[in-house]
């Protein structure tokens, strides 16, 4: 009777050692989403809150809040895609580490 390779568990030592790898990696993932998601929540709110508040200082014949909402929250939000993809490739790596360390 041919056994499925699904259905074959690893052996316990290393089944921990996957557990705990997986375990250090999400936490560390859910860390950096909450901090990039308040960033993110920081900056859209930002600019519309602070707006009237900025919109005597000028940048060019133009008010300050303008650029925040136009050009600033765009590259903040750029910034954070970027820090994200290279973090969690970071954090794949390191996982991918911890698992082939017992291997």
């Amino acid at each position: 009777m041919p056994t499925d390779s699904a259905t074959i568990s690893p052996p316990q030592p290393q089944r921990e050692r996957i557990l705990a790898a997986r375990a250090l990696h999400w936490s560390r993932a859910r860390r950096l989403i909450l901090v990039l998601l308040g960033l993110w929540l920081a900056t859209g709110f930002g600019t519309v809150f602070f707006a009237r508040d900025l919109d005597h200082l000028s940048v060019f014949g133009w008010p300050l809040s303008f650029y925040m909402a136009a050009q600033g929250a765009s590259l903040i939000y750029l910034a954070i895609i970027g820090v994200y993809a290279w973090r969690m490739r970071v954090f794949d790596r390191d996982f991918a580490r911890m698992l082939g360390e017992g291997a």
